[in-house]
C-alpha cells in the first residue's frame, strides 16, 4: 500500500475530527454542517430551492453540457447530514462532470423513519424527470445516501418509472443488517465509522421496519433491469462488504456494476477532494463515468 504524504498525515489524524457519538443529535448535526466552511468551488452557482417539495442545494456549474444532471443523496447513518455538509464535494463533481446538482436535504431519523427518506428521495426525481429527460440524469449518495439511492432506484423501477442514466454510489451503506464479513475484518483500521455505532443508527431509521427490509438494505433487493453503476469504496472500510457484495449481486442480476477499490482508503474519502490526490482520482473517475453515461 502506497499512499501520498497527504493521505498519510490525515489518515493518522482524521479520526481525532469525529464528534463523540455520546454527544446529542443536534450537536453531531451541527458539527457535520460545519463542513460548509470547506470553501464552495468557484465557478459554479449555488441555490436554494424545493425540489420535488424536498428542500435542497442546487449547484450549476458556468459551464455544463446541455441538461446532464446529478441528484445527490447526502451521508450521515440516515440521521446526520445535510446539503451544508456534501455541498462543496457535489459542486467538485458538478464541475468535473459538467453537470447540475441537486444536494438533497431529505427528512432524517428518529423524527422522520423509514420510508421518510425515500419518500423524498423518489418525489424529487420524478420531480427533475418531469423536467429533464431520464436519460440525462445520474442517481448518487455517499453511505446512507448511496443505500437511499440504490433504494430509490428500486422503487422507482417497481412503479414504472423511467429510470436514470447511471448511479455512482460512495461507500454505500447497503446492508443495515451488519452481516458484512469487514464489519469485523477492517473494525481496526477504518478511521471514519465505528463499527458499534451502526446498529444505532440503523435502529433509529427503521422504526419498525425489519433491517432486512429490501428497502431499508437494499443489497437484499431484486437488482434487475437498474442501470448502470459505478461502486466506489476505500479497502479499508468496514462497509466494504457492502459494496463487494453489491457489485456481485448486480452483475449477477445483469446489472453494469462496476467496483472501483482505493487501496488503503476510508470511508467516503473523496470528501477530501482538493485536499488529497487518492480523492481527487477518486472523483475524477467518477465525472469520466458520469459523462461517458449521459452523453447528449
Amino acid at each position: 500500500m502506497s499512499l501520498s504524504l497527504r493521505a498519510r498525515v490525515i489518515r493518522s489524524s482524521i479520526s481525532s475530527f469525529i464528534k463523540d457519538e455520546k454527544a446529542p443529535i443536534e450537536v453531531r448535526r451541527a458539527s457535520m454542517d460545519r463542513l460548509d466552511k470547506v470553501p464552495r468551488p468557484r465557478k459554479v452557482s449555488y441555490a436554494d430551492q424545493l425540489v420535488g417539495g424536498v428542500p435542497a442545494i442546487v449547484a450549476t456549474p458556468h459551464a455544463v453540457d446541455g441538461d446532464r444532471h446529478l441528484l445527490y443523496l447526502h451521508g450521515g447513518g440516515y440521521s446526520l447530514g445535510s446539503p451544508k455538509s456534501h455541498i462543496a464535494m457535489v459542486a467538485r463533481l458538478a464541475r468535473q462532470s459538467r453537470a447540475g446538482a441537486t444536494v438533497l436535504d431529505y427528512r432524517l431519523a428518529p423524527e422522520h423513519v423509514y420510508p421518510a427518506a425515500i419518500d423524498d428521495c423518489v418525489a424529487a426525481y420524478r420531480d427533475l424527470a418531469g423536467r429533464i429527460d431520464p436519460r440525462h440524469i445520474v442517481i448518487a449518495g455517499d453511505s446512507a445516501g448511496g443505500g437511499a439511492a440504490l433504494a430509490t432506484l428500486c422503487t422507482l423501477r417497481d412503479a414504472g418509472d423511467a429510470l436514470p442514466a447511471c448511479a455512482y454510489l460512495l461507500s454505500p451503506w447497503t446492508d443495515l443488517t451488519g452481516s458484512g464479513d469487514s464489519m469485523r475484518t477492517k473494525a481496526d483500521v477504518e478511521r471514519v465509522i465505528k463499527p458499534s455505532l451502526l446498529p444505532a443508527s440503523a435502529a433509529l431509521y427503521a422504526g419498525e421496519t425489519p433491517l432486512d427490509h429490501p428497502g431499508l438494505s437494499p443489497l437484499f433487493a431484486d437488482l434487475s433491469e437498474l442501470p448502470p453503476m459505478l461502486i466506489q469504496t476505500g479497502t479499508d472500510e468496514v462497509l466494504l462488504s457492502d459494496s463487494t457484495r453489491l457489485a456481485d449481486r448486480a452483475e449477477q442480476a445483469g446489472v453494469d456494476a462496476q467496483l472501483d477499490l482505493a487501496d488503503g482508503m476510508w470511508h467516503v474519502f473523496p470528501m477530501l477532494a482538493g485536499v488529497m490526490p487518492e480523492a481527487d482520482a477518486a472523483l475524477d473517475h467518477a465525472a469520466r463515468f458520469i459523462r461517458a453515461h449521459t452523453r447528449h
